[in-house]
């Protein structure tokens, strides 16, 4: 075969492939199927989604409705209109057309289930990253990144699918309500933007213990991170590990670990050394230097107060970094409980329709809505991000919820806008999102309490599911009773 003949096979290839995409619906704005979904372009390229869907082999053999690019832009859109069901997602995606019926939620399900988890998951590695530039208010300590790392646990449908994959999690009142999922994730601190995260069920391997999912977010450290995470997380196979790719640490500590001083700092700080089990601390081989900071304070309305904690770094220098310094920064790890609450409560929450916090009944879908949430928040966080660059903002100004509902009801009107128009209106969004300011953080501190602790109704329990169908109706099993009076009366009338 020659060149020239190799060439046009290789066009027509490709004209093919091209052809197996296309919908068998006509497109709207932009070219789009799902034409009112323009705006997520901004954040996530059609080209990077089609190029996802090439590598993980999502190739339609023929033309049909729901092609694996617009039910991957209908799943996309799930993660933003997280307050609809699946079939009113895809109308608020697409414009009207006359004579044209929208495809049933069962279709849509099938779909989903065809797509699968590959694409989404190649999709969040390619399009999440840090956010934070070096101009970015609180985004880098001294030339560091700041990065955290914590886990949540997230409830699922109660099917049976769901509860052989993922389990549930038990205690001295009995097995949870719901199946659970725990997620682990790792996000920048400056713009709340999750850049990695692995989720387990609890019957998995590995899923009942948050440090065996770590391993998989430490290989998206970078040179130039400052990564911080709590006592529960620590081992020294994973700060060896984490460590080893060039980051720095801050860890904190339980008090149970014996940690020799082996020189005092001027900042009250000492040096330390950790190693892999007592018998190789007592030959003094193969330890790790490291610093230890001791702190407690005295404020009574904080929690712990008296209570000495402890502070695990790889900054060795107390010059350059001053204790206070790092005791105020590992603090700043709790900006990662703001994102759980901005995905839990704020972009996904929990309502009469929906009593926990995902809503797939099947383990792919489980997995799959993880990375369509994650998607969703990440496109939020970064027009956030690029509004608070414009105005010199921290980012920590600007309201989630707010923004996220500026994101919801501008899509629409950025896709009817000519397209000579889209990126003046694209700047208007950034300049209305960047009003939508919060009070910086006031001093404050909240007890970790709950307003209702137990519910009065008794536990559901196997036996209360799967009800077998009634056979009488309830006007059949009515049964009347006499009046205790109409009883009594009736006896002495017989004596």
């Amino acid at each position: 075969m020659n060149r020239a003949t190799r060439r046009a096979a290789e066009k027509a290839t490709r004209r093919t492939k091209r052809e197996q995409r296309d919908s068998t619906l006509p497109p709207g704005h932009g070219g789009k199927v799902l034409d009112k979904l323009l705006l997520l372009e901004k954040v996530i390229p059609r080209d990077q989604v089609l190029q996802v869907l090439l590598d993980t082999g999502c190739l339609d053999a023929r033309r049909c409705t729901l092609t694996f690019e617009v039910t991957c832009w209908l799943v996309l859109a799930m993660g933003i209109l997280t307050n609809m069901p699946l079939r009113a997602v895809f109308k608020a995606s697409r414009s009207l057309h006359k004579c044209e019926d929208t495809p049933h939620r069962s279709s849509l399900s099938v779909a989903r289930q065809r797509l699968g988890i590959a694409p989404l998951r190649r999709l969040f590695y390619l399009i999440a990253g840090p956010l934070a530039t070096e101009q970015t208010p609180g985004a880098f300590y001294k030339g560091l990144r700041k990065m955290a790392l914590d886990a949540t646990v997230m409830t699922v449908p109660d099917t049976a699918a769901n509860e052989n994959a993922f389990g549930r999690s038990s205690g001295s009142r009995g097995e949870a309500a719901f199946p659970q999922v725990r997620k682990l994730s790792m996000i920048e601190v400056g713009s709340h933007a999750e850049v990695a995260f692995v989720a387990k069920g609890f019957r998995s391997e590995g899923g009942r213990d948050e440090q065996s999912l770590m391993p998989a977010l430490l290989k998206h450290l970078r040179a130039g991170m400052l990564l911080m995470w709590d006592s529960g997380l620590y081992s020294f196979k994973l700060w060896q590990q984490a460590a080893g790719t060039g980051s720095q640490l801050l860890v904190r500590l339980s008090s149970v670990m014996h940690l020799p001083v082996q020189k005092q700092l001027s900042d009250g700080s000492y040096l330390s050394k950790v190693y892999p089990s007592t018998y190789w601390q007592q030959k003094d081989r193969n330890g790790i230097e490291v610093r230890v900071i001791c702190y407690t304070h005295d404020d009574p309305r904080r929690v712990n107060c008296q209570v000495e904690h402890r502070l695990l770094t790889t900054l060795l220098d107390p010059v350059k970094y001053p204790a206070r310094e790092l005791i105020c920064l590992y603090h700043e790890r709790w900006e990662i409980e703001l994102v759980y609450d901005e995905q839990k409560t704020h972009q996904h929450p929990k309502r009469a329709e929906k009593p926990t916090h995902l809503r797939s009944e099947t383990p792919a879908g489980v997995i799959q809505e993880l990375y369509t949430l994650s998607l969703g928040h990440y496109v939020t966080r970064a027009m956030m991000a690029e509004a608070a660059r414009r105005e010199g903002l921290d980012p920590d100004r600007l309201s989630f919820l707010n923004c996220l509902r500026v994101l919801r009801n501008r899509m629409p009107e950025y896709a009817g806008k000519p397209a000579s128009e889209r990126e003046d209106f694209y700047e208007a969004i950034l300049e209305e999102m960047s009003k939508e300011r919060t009070e910086p953080r006031r001093n404050r501190i909240n007890p970790r309490v709950v307003k209702v602790k137990m519910s009065k109704f008794d536990k559901k329990k196997p036996e209360h599911k799967g009800i077998p169908k009634l056979e009488k109706t309830f006007e059949e099993s009515i049964v009347l009773l006499r009046s205790p009076v109409i009883e009594e009366t009736q006896a002495e009338t017989n004596t």
